[in-house]
C-alpha cells in the first residue's frame, strides 16, 4: 500500500486562482510567495478522502459531479507522489486527469470499452479501476504494468505500449459488438503524436466507411514524447475556441444574407458543402473528408465542458463514427512537467520540490550518449551523414547533432516505417543516413529493412538502442528480437558491442559499410572504459579472443560479454579454465575463429540478451552443423520462449539466467554433464 505520511513540499503552479477555487482540494496548510507571475504553494499532503472511496468507476458515477474537481485534484497529487518514488510517465498522464474522469463518469465502464494509445497515460485509469492500493508498485517487478493489461484487469481492454494502434483496435470492437447486437460505445483515446503514425490514418480511412458505434478521443497536447513534428501536427494546431468559430460562422451568414436571394443560396450550399464552416477552418475539414462527424476543439481540462460534450456524444444518433478533439497540456498541474514535458515524460524518482532526479548517474557515460556524440563527431568530417529518428530525438541522443547539423537531421514523427524507406531513398543519392529507434519500435519496419533496403543492398545505417530488456516498461518495450530477426535478411551485416569504446568503432564501421548495417546495443550505462580518440573500421566479420582458456569456450554477444569475463575468473576458482570469445559480428560470424577454438575446447556456451529461438546461439548451431562438428557439446543462455515481464534489469537478466552466476552454474552443469 502506497505511504501517505505527512510530508512537506511545493507544488508550481500558474497563477492563484486555481488553488482560490479549490482544485487542490486534498491540501492542506497552505502557504503562498509570489514569485513573478507564477505561485509557490507550500502544502502538506495528508489524505485524499474522495480517491480513497473510489474502488470502481461506479463509484465514480456515484459521485456528484461537484466533487469530480477536488477528485482530479486528488488524482493527479497521488500521481506525483508516486511517480516521485517509484519513478514512471508523468506528464503524460497529469496531462489527462481530467479526460479520463470524465469518460468514466459518462461511459458505462467496463461495458462500454476505452482502448488507450501507447498506455503510457493511463495512471488515473488504473487508480480509478481497483488498483488504487497497488499504485505504489507501478512499473515495479511483480507490481502493476504501466501500461495496459488485459489480464490485469477488465477495465484494460487491449494490451497497448506502441503507438497508433487505438483506433484500429477499437474500431475492431465496435465491428464485433455491432455483429453480437451489443448497444455499447467503443472509444478510442489517441494523442495527436499518435496521429503521425500511418497505421491511425489506415483505421480512419475504414472506420469511415463502416456504420459503427466508434468515438475517437483526440488528445491533442502538441506532444508524443518530443514535440511534434510535420504538417499534421500543424494542421492539428489550428485551434479555434468554440466563441471564436461562432462569431466567425455568424458573421459570414450575415455578410452573405446581405445579398439577398443570392447569398442565401450561396449559404445554402455551403451548409451542404463537404466542407463546413468549421471544417474549413478547424481540423474538423480533415475528419469530416474521412466521413467523421467532428466535435471540438474542447478544453480537455474544464470539467464540465468535458462532461456536456461527451453526454451528448453518447446520446448521439448516428451512422457513422465521431471524432471529439479535447486540447490538453502535457505535464498539468506540476509546473516542472509543464514546462519540459519532454524531460518529464518519463523518468526515475525524483525530488518534487526542486523537480531534480534523486540520483544522477556518474561515471561510465549512458550507450545512448556515446552513439549521439559519436554521429556528430562522424558528421562533422564526412557530410553525407544524415540522422533519421522516429519522433524520439532525445531519446535516441540526437539532441546535439540536430542542433549542430539542423539541415541534415530528421525527425519523422512516430512513423518507423516511412524511416527507413526515407533513409533508402536518401542512400539511393548517395547520402549515408543513419536511422535510430528503439529495438521495439524498429520491429514496426521489419518488412521496409527487407524489402526497401537488404533487397537493393543500399548503405543505410541501423542504430539500435535499447536492445535486450529495458526494465520498468516491460514486454511490449523490450528489445529482444531484433538479432533474431535481422541475421536472418540477407545483405545485412550485424554487430553488436561489448562496451561503449567499442560502440564507437561499430558506428564508424557501418557508416562505412557499402551496404546495410545495423549496431545493437543496450539501455543503460556503459563499462566505464577509455574511448578512444580515433575512429577504427573494424575488420568485417572478425572476433577478438578476450581470454584463451582449455576446457569450455564463453561466446557472449554484446553487453554479456563482461559478464562472461567475471563468469572465467569465478570458473577459474573451481578448476575450469574457460576461453571467451567476444564475436563482435553477429552476422557475418567469425566462422574461423569460432570453428578453431570449438576444436580446442569441445564445450560452448553462448549468452546473449535476445529471445534463444533463431538467435545468435541458433547461429553458431548452424556453424557448426556446417562445419561437421557434431561432437561439440553447446550450451544456449538467451531469454526465453515467453514475454519477460516488467522489472529493474537487474533482476530480469537473473531470472532469464544471463547474469554472471547463471553463465558458471551453466558452464559447470555441461562439463559435468
Amino acid at each position: 500500500m502506497r505511504d501517505r505520511a505527512t510530508r512537506l513540499y511545493p507544488l508550481y503552479i500558474t497563477g492563484i486562482d486555481h488553488v482560490q477555487r479549490g482544485v487542490h482540494g486534498a491540501l492542506t496548510n497552505k502557504l503562498f510567495n509570489k514569485l513573478g507571475s507564477q505561485t509557490q504553494v507550500i502544502y502538506q499532503m495528508t489524505y485524499t478522502p474522495i480517491l480513497d472511496t473510489i474502488d470502481s468507476p461506479a463509484d465514480l458515477r456515484n459521485l456528484p459531479e461537484s466533487k469530480l474537481k477536488p477528485l482530479a485534484a486528488e488524482v493527479r497529487d497521488t500521481i506525483i507522489q508516486t511517480v516521485s518514488e517509484v519513478g514512471g510517465h508523468l506528464a503524460p498522464c497529469l496531462g489527462v486527469v481530467e479526460l479520463t474522469l470524465a469518460l468514466h463518469y459518462v461511459f458505462d465502464t467496463p461495458d462500454d470499452k476505452i482502448i488507450w494509445d501507447v498506455g503510457h497515460q493511463c495512471y488515473t485509469h488504473k487508480l480509478i479501476t481497483g488498483r488504487r492500493e497497488q499504485f505504489g508498485t507501478i512499473r515495479q517487478y511483480k507490481g502493476l504494468s504501466g501500461f495496459p493489461k488485459q489480464s490485469e484487469s477488465p477495465y484494460d481492454v487491449f494490451d497497448t505500449g506502441h503507438s497508433s494502434t487505438s483506433i484500429s483496435a477499437a474500431l475492431g470492437v465496435a465491428s464485433a459488438m455491432r455483429l453480437q447486437r451489443k448497444k455499447k460505445k467503443s472509444i478510442a483515446v489517441i494523442g495527436d503524436g499518435s496521429m503521425t503514425g500511418g497505421m491511425a490514418f489506415e483505421a480512419l480511412n475504414q472506420a469511415g466507411h463502416l456504420e459503427n458505434d466508434l468515438i475517437v478521443v483526440l488528445n491533442d497536447n502538441e506532444m508524443s514524447i518530443s514535440p511534434n513534428v510535420g504538417a499534421m501536427s500543424s494542421f492539428l494546431s489550428r485551434k479555434l475556441t468554440g466563441k471564436t468559430m461562432a462569431t466567425i460562422k455568424k458573421d459570414m451568414e450575415n455578410f452573405l444574407k446581405s445579398f439577398s436571394n443570392v447569398g442565401e443560396n450561396i449559404l445554402q450550399v455551403l451548409k451542404k458543402s463537404e466542407v463546413s464552416f468549421k471544417g474549413f477552418f478547424t481540423p474538423g475539414m480533415l475528419f469530416e473528408a474521412l466521413n467523421f462527424q467532428y466535435v471540438g476543439p474542447i478544453p480537455g481540462h474544464d470539467l464540465e465542458a468535458l462532461l456536456e460534450t461527451l453526454k451528448n456524444v453518447k446520446e448521439f444518433g448516428r451512422k457513422k463514427p465521431i471524432l471529439v478533439h479535447v486540447i490538453t497540456k502535457k505535464g498539468k498541474g506540476y509546473l516542472p512537467a509543464e514546462q519540459r514535458p519532454d524531460d518529464y515524460h518519463g523518468l526515475g524518482p525524483f525530488d518534487i520540490e526542486t523537480g531534480t532526479p534523486n540520483s544522477v548517474l556518474g561515471g561510465a557515460p549512458a550507450y545512448t550518449k556515446v552513439f549521439g556524440d559519436t554521429i556528430e563527431h562522424i558528421a562533422q568530417r564526412d557530410k553525407r551523414v544524415v540522422a533519421i529518428t522516429a519522433a524520439m530525438p532525445a531519446g535516441t541522443g540526437l539532441s546535439k547533432f540536430a542542433k549542430r547539423f539542423p539541415d541534415r537531421f530528421f525527425d519523422v514523427g512516430i512513423a518507423e516505417q516511412h524511416a527507413v524507406t526515407y533513409a533508402a531513398g536518401m542512400a539511393t543519392e548517395g547520402l549515408r543516413p543513419v536511422v535510430a529507434v528503439y529495438s521495439t519500435f524498429l520491429q514496426r519496419s521489419f518488412d521496409q529493412i527487407i524489402h526497401d533496403v537488404c533487397l537493393p543492398n543500399l548503405p543505410v545505417t541501423f542504430a539500435i538502442d535499447r536492445g535486450g530488456v529495458v526494465g520498468d516498461d516491460g514486454p511490449t518495450h523490450h528489445g529482444v528480437f531484433d538479432l533474431s530477426y535481422f541475421r536472418m535478411v540477407p545483405n545485412m551485416l550485424l554487430m553488436a558491442p561489448k562496451d561503449e569504446n567499442e560502440l564507437q568503432h561499430m558506428i564508424y564501421t557501418a557508416i562505412e559499410h557499402p551496404g546495410p548495417a545495423a549496431v545493437r546495443y543496450p539501455r543503460g550505462a556503459g563499462e566505464g572504459v577509455l574511448l578512444s580518440n580515433e575512429l577504427t573500421k573494424l575488420p568485417i566479420g572478425k572476433g577478438e579472443m578476450l581470454l584463451e582458456g582449455t576446457d569450455v569456450l564463453l561466446i557472449p554477444v554484446g553487453n554479456r560479454v563482461y559478464p562472461a569475463l567475471e563468469a572465467a575468473a569465478g570458473l577459474e576458482k573451481v578448476g575450469i579454465n574457460a576461453a571467451v570469445l567476444n564475436p563482435r559480428f553477429v552476422k557475418p560470424l567469425d566462422a574461423e575463429l569460432i570453428e578453431e577454438w570449438a576444436v580446442k575446447t569441445k564445450y560452448i556456451v553462448t549468452i546473449e540478451e535476445n529471445v534463444k529461438s533463431g538467435g545468435f546461439g541458433s547461429s553458431v548451431l548452424e556453424l557448426l552443423a556446417q562445419k561437421g562438428l557434431y561432437t561439440c557439446k553447446v550450451k544456449l543462455l538467451g531469454l526465453p520462449d515467453k514475454f519477460v515481464e516488467h522489472g529493474d534489469q537487474a533482476t530480469l537478466r537473473k531470472l532469464c539466467k544471463i547474469d554472471t552466476p547463471a553463465i558458471i552454474k551453466a558452464t559447470i552443469e555441461l562439463l559435468e554433464g
